[in-house]
């Protein structure tokens, strides 16, 4: 699928306009508190001209040929771009969190860490990440390494995704 640049970019989003648009793919997830799954995963990157994307993201739990077992996570917020690649990212959780996150934006490559975490008197014990994305011969790979339940930041979630 051929991508382009829209006319309104903001110059600050300049280098993570590769996000722009949808993508859905497979990924796996594991934790030393869960058993390992596999899930689909569909995220959308969207802008109006100001230095920000507005970002969506579902999942859902497939069995092992790929078929959709249940939904899963949701999340939503917005990827704020600043002067030089910097990026910030404000995002909320239907399992009752909330985060701001800071990173860099460079060659098609995003990568962010967590640096505050609200949760909900209901909220699982979550205390931080770190995510990245890639665009690999134009896919994206996405990764999300992860502090919960009273374990230290170690890999979570891996996905590939192509854009739609």
């Amino acid at each position: 699928m051929t991508f382009q640049i829209p006319e309104n970019l903001h110059v600050d989003c300049a280098p993570i306009a590769w996000l722009l648009g949808t993508w859905r793919g497979h990924g796996d997830g594991h934790y030393p508190t869960i058993e390992h799954f596999r899930f689909g995963q569909e995220l959308t990157f969207q802008q109006d001209g100001r230095p920000f994307f507005h970002y969506l993201a579902r999942s859902w739990i497939v069995d092992d040929t790929g078929a959709k077992v249940r939904d899963a996570a949701q999340e939503t917020g917005f990827l704020r771009a600043r002067p030089g690649g910097r990026v910030e990212w404000v995002m909320a959780h239907l399992t009752g969190f909330a985060e701001t996150w800071h990173g860099e934006a460079e060659d098609g490559t995003l990568e962010v860490a967590t640096d505050t975490v609200a949760r909900t008197e209901s909220a699982k014990d979550y205390t931080g990440g770190r995510r990245t994305y890639r665009n690999l011969e134009g896919d994206l790979v996405h990764s999300y390494d992860m502090a919960a339940m009273g374990q230290p930041l170690q890999p979570h979630l891996r996905a590939m995704l192509q854009r739609v």
